[in-house]
């Protein structure tokens, strides 16, 4: 896979949410990660959502009265945009910065939705560690991934389930990881549900 043709730092994401530069958004809230929430029992889980975007599912989460929910993202207009649709959403919760500098931990949940796939390939196998370092002891990394090629210079970037899996496998016990059977349709056949529990 070639590298970035762009520097993905947050200037260059903050341009594109204050532009609205982002085809990948799809206005609300991933349908399988809606489906997997609504399953959710313990309204006290701490939550991460990382590259969180515009944050439907954090959204989501906070009016289903899920209280520990962390949005982090590189660009500041992103959380803002959080921040307009749901007032009560905490400040401390919007964690603005590198995920990878992350400081805070103890995650029972770390979703992913368009974050792997919008960080420079070459961090993927970091993403993996980082994701292990923030979970508690039995805590749970669920999402989506594309399994299409999608681009090489720019993001989103793609894959396939036979990359994904013995990168995710150093670090976790998968519980899922297989074609999503409800995804959106534009994405339909596209895409990977995964539900890995952290190695200890």
């Amino acid at each position: 896979m070639q590298q970035p043709k762009v520097s993905l730092d947050k200037n260059y994401w903050d341009k594109r949410y204050k532009t609205s530069d982002f085809g990948w958004d799809l206005g609300e809230i991933s349908p399988p990660l809606k489906a997997y929430f609504d399953t959710l029992q313990n309204k006290n889980l701490k939550i991460l959502i990382p590259g969180a975007g515009n944050a439907y599912e954090a959204e989501y989460l906070f009016n289903k009265g899920f209280k520990q929910v962390y949005s982090c993202d590189f660009a500041r207009s992103a959380l803002n945009n959080l921040k307009q649709r749901c007032p009560d959403f905490p400040e401390s919760h919007l964690l603005e910065g590198d995920f990878f500098e992350l400081q805070e931990k103890g995650f029972d949940l770390i979703i992913e939705q368009t974050f792997f796939c919008a960080i420079n390939p070459a961090l993927r196998k970091k993403y993996v560690e980082k994701m292990h370092e923030l979970l508690k002891d039995g805590g749970r990394l669920v999402g989506l991934l594309f399994d299409d090629v999608l681009n090489s210079d720019v993001p989103p970037f793609g894959g396939s389930a036979a990359e994904y899996k013995p990168l995710f496998d150093t670090r976790f016990a998968p519980l899922r990881f297989e074609p999503c059977t409800n995804s959106v349709q534009p994405r339909a056949g596209r895409e990977l549900f995964i539900e890995m529990l952290k190695k200890t």
